[in-house]
């Protein structure tokens, strides 16, 4: 048997009230969060708590729908490399949200689970259903009131027990906004959603991709920012030099830090076909402001960055 669950988190101000959620069904689902904490953060207690209380199903295969490429990428991918690190990441630095990952890390011991990547807001019933009760979780917490733990599973203690027995780190500094971002394509049947809707839901991801990709959280490791290049990506920076994929690679061997952004300012954004959005804005970093384009495309069901350009303003 297959247990099939949505998590996710939400986070207000991003640190801020925070909270998160995993969700089965109606009768099957826990919430929780912390008055203060960070979108990451509650997007990794979702998947940690959903472990906790199927920990009494250990022969049941545990698929996991999440719309967050932080979560997916780190728990498959970057955190067996971690380990071995001593829990540091590529450069030498501390992993970011440490102790939610070494308590990931023992929950997934000896247990059967796979990810699937979801579109966020795009109308798919049980992420949807995760996202409006961590994003209550957070709202309840902004009011100053405990929120809804939910059911949970029957015969397991429910998710604020479980929480108590969790002490939760203050938010890392630089934790990202996430969005999220597409780890593989969709195999559920796909939502009809109105052509428009869709569009918009679009554009909104890619805006989101764009600010995650300039967060220090993201531009301080090379493995998440290899993650949103295309192949074929290549840049104009704002020195006017050509960057790709190779290029960064050399920049991380040699221990030079990729610029970090600042707050985007959205001119125009524009979807070419079904598959293709470019995204115009003025990027405020410090004193300086630099004027950027960037190119988007969806590869399958992954949007990845194939060109961009920076213009320094006077």
């Amino acid at each position: 048997m297959t247990i099939t669950a949505a998590a996710d988190g939400s986070a207000l101000g991003n640190p801020g009230p925070a909270g998160w959620a995993w969700y089965i069904d109606d009768d099957r689902w826990a919430a929780g969060g912390w008055a203060h904490g960070t979108n990451n953060m509650g997007e990794l207690m979702a998947v940690l708590d959903l472990f906790r209380a199927t920990a009494h199903l250990p022969e049941e295969e545990l698929h996991i729908l999440c719309d967050s490429q932080y979560v997916i990428n780190s728990v498959t991918k970057w955190m067996p490399g971690w380990k071995k690190k001593g829990w540091k990441k590529s450069d030498g630095k501390p992993v970011l949200n440490l102790e939610l990952f070494k308590d990931i890390d023992a929950a997934i011991k000896g247990r059967k689970y796979r990810f699937e990547w979801v579109k966020g807001h795009a109308g798919h019933e049980l992420n949807e259903a995760a996202d409006d009760r961590a994003r209550a979780a957070a709202t309840a917490y902004q009011a100053g009131r405990e929120p809804d733990t939910g059911p949970g599973l029957d015969g397991v203690p429910g998710a604020a027990d479980r929480a108590a027995n969790h002490e939760v780190p203050a938010p890392d500094g630089h934790d990202s906004m996430i969005f999220e971002d597409q780890e593989a394509p969709v195999p559920v049947e796909p939502v009809q959603a109105d052509p428009a809707a869709q569009l918009a839901a679009d554009v909104q991801m890619v805006f989101e991709l764009e600010t995650e990709l300039l967060s220090p959280a993201v531009r301080g490791d090379l493995d998440e920012v290899m993650a949103f290049l295309h192949p074929e990506f290549q840049e104009i920076s704002r020195d006017g030099s050509l960057t790709d994929r190779s290029t960064i690679i050399s920049a991380f061997n040699a221990a030079e830090p990729l610029p970090t952004g600042g707050a985007l300012q959205v001119l125009a954004a524009t979807p070419w076909g079904l598959d293709k959005v470019q995204l115009a804005y003025r990027l405020l970093a410090g004193d300086q402001a630099v004027l950027c384009s960037s190119f988007w495309q969806r590869v399958e069901g992954r949007w990845l960055l194939r060109y961009r350009q920076e213009t320094p303003t006077a």
